[in-house]
């Protein structure tokens, strides 16, 4: 059996430089449609702000489902870039985030392309052979039973 190199071998770079091209072609969108410092990343806690309206960092990073700190960098380049801002709270303690005008004006092409995206990804899913989203429901059952940190530390081993 031919020794493979592991430093030379990345079973995961292929799908990281996939998904990083399927992001640069949604992100030529926003620059396609004059969105100045827009990021793929924005979308989503832009379109739950416009949907809900004001919520703090803590209740956007439950309803997208990701940690108090990465909602909170999101956050503060989101506000970088002025598409939010922060309001006093009912109580005076919180801060809220609240689209500012610049957001309100372009929230009708964010959902549009949101939509578009959903359904360029559940096209793709279809003409597959085994779909991605079965391939991701597959992985996290398999983790389930054994999880990742588990199977990493047995091959440290």
């Amino acid at each position: 059996m031919a020794r493979v190199d592991l430093l030379d071998s990345n079973h995961w770079s292929d799908l990281h430089a996939l998904l990083a091209e399927l992001d640069q072609d949604i992100a030529a969108l926003y620059t396609d449609a004059g969105i100045e410092g827009m990021r793929t990343r924005f979308v989503g806690p832009l379109i739950a702000l416009h949907r809900f309206g004001p919520m703090t960092i803590r209740q956007l990073a439950e309803r997208r489902g990701v940690s108090h700190s990465a909602m909170s960098q999101t956050a503060a380049a989101m506000t970088k870039a002025g598409f939010v801002e922060s309001v006093v709270g009912v109580d005076a303690r919180t801060r809220p985030l609240r689209l500012t005008a610049r957001s309100e004006q372009h929230m009708p092409f964010l959902v549009a392309e949101w939509r578009a995206t959903e359904t360029a990804v559940r096209q793709l899913d279809a003409e597959l052979p085994y779909s991605l989203t079965q391939v991701t429901a597959d992985l996290r059952a398999l983790l389930e039973e054994r999880p990742f940190a588990g199977r990493l530390r047995a091959c440290l081993s």
